[in-house]
């Protein structure tokens, strides 16, 4: 049996706003958790810049090569500000774009930025359920970020880090382990 190769990060945000403070943290989780895994670097999908597309038929190659990554990452950053006490409905469009098991294999993270920390379940009680329900696994909890502390964000990711490690660790080297035993199999 070979190697198994790096883990495949994605970061998927759904912040309506182009280049969002929401796409800055993604992109720090993600960065964060490549090192932390010894994985690739990142992708990033910014659902801002894809929103026109999301109710077209037929569907943009920019929305199938963003619904491809999301579906073929290892680790899958989920991304979304507080918006009416929930996720945003952008985040919830593209979502519906998976059938029952679209994620299956996907290790998701979700992550919350929002201004007040009334919002800290945001991510366990709205949008771990969709994720699930999709067939990922959330081995974590989420990762909830407020306003103020985007300013330095590596002191939350830090403390967060210490909680998930070990089963975050367990679940990406589940689902890659599993990847070897299908490649086996062929």
């Amino acid at each position: 049996m070979t190697r198994p190769d790096p883990a495949r990060i994605t970061a998927l945000v759904g912040n309506p706003r182009i280049g969002s403070r929401t796409l800055g943290a993604a992109a720090s989780l993600a960065a964060t958790l490549a090192d932390h895994l010894g994985a690739a670097h990142p992708t990033l999908v910014d659902l801002a810049t894809l929103a026109p597309a999301l109710h077209v038929q037929p569907r943009s190659a920019d929305l199938d090569a963003a619904l491809a990554a999301v579906a073929g990452a290892d680790v899958l950053v989920v991304a979304t500000p507080v918006h009416k006490a929930s996720f945003t409905g952008l985040l919830k469009s593209f979502l519906d774009l998976y059938g029952p098991d679209g994620l299956a294999g996907v290790t998701a993270v979700p992550l919350v930025v929002s201004a007040s920390p009334a919002h800290a379940l945001v991510g366990e009680v709205h949008l771990r359920p969709v994720l699930v329900e999709l067939g990922a696994t959330v081995p974590t909890r989420t990762l909830s970020v407020l306003d103020a502390e985007l300013v330095d964000l590596g002191p939350v990711v830090d403390r967060w880090w210490q909680r998930a490690e070990r089963p975050l660790r367990r679940a990406v080297g589940s689902s890659l382990h599993a990847g070897d035993l299908l490649e086996v199999a062929r």
